[in-house]
């Protein structure tokens, strides 16, 4: 069993999507709202296409809100300075590989809802975070891409430093 949860994600993940939410509901959705009594007011509706636009719109970001409401409800954070075992790759860990040319590829392992592979970060359910699940410096790792499989060698793991701890007095 690994030691992260079913839909792990990073303090700065759940922040980003929390941001997103809020922004939505507090931003977006009463400026579409206000268009949309707006458009009302000026009659036929059919062929009203602030109306229109406006209502497609908001049932769009009401969607969007309930799938971030239910993303956060289902994260689990997991904060990758807390990670005990810094020997391995485990969530939240920045992990360099070298291919059998020695070409290096450096990836993040990080939870489904904050990936972005041209950041080099993966999502924890990804076959490459998959297969890089407890791995160590100098550990070889195959995995399966739509065009074969790939082996990758383990060159460095970090995480980031934990926080100081706060200091009482001064």
């Amino acid at each position: 069993m690994s030691n992260a949860p079913t839909n792990p994600i990073t303090p700065a993940g759940l922040a980003a999507l929390k941001a997103r939410y809020d922004h939505l509901l507090g931003t977006e959705r009463p400026e579409i709202v206000e268009i949309v009594s707006w458009a009302a007011g000026n009659g036929d509706r059919s062929e009203n296409g602030d109306y229109l636009y406006g209502r497609k719109r908001m049932r769009e970001i009401d969607r969007e809100l309930a799938h971030l409401a239910r993303r956060m409800k289902a994260a689990r954070v997991v904060d990758p300075a807390d990670q005990p075992d810094r020997s391995r790759a485990f969530f939240g860990a920045t992990v360099t590989l070298a291919d059998e040319d020695d070409a290096r590829k450096v990836v993040t392992l990080v939870g489904d809802d904050e990936q972005d592979a041209g950041t080099g970060r993966i999502g924890w359910s990804s076959p490459l975070a998959r297969a890089l699940r407890g791995a160590a410096v100098g550990d070889l790792r195959t995995v399966p891409l739509p065009g074969g499989e790939k082996e990758w060698e383990i060159v460095a793991i970090t995480y980031p430093a934990p926080a100081a701890p706060a200091t009482a007095g001064g």
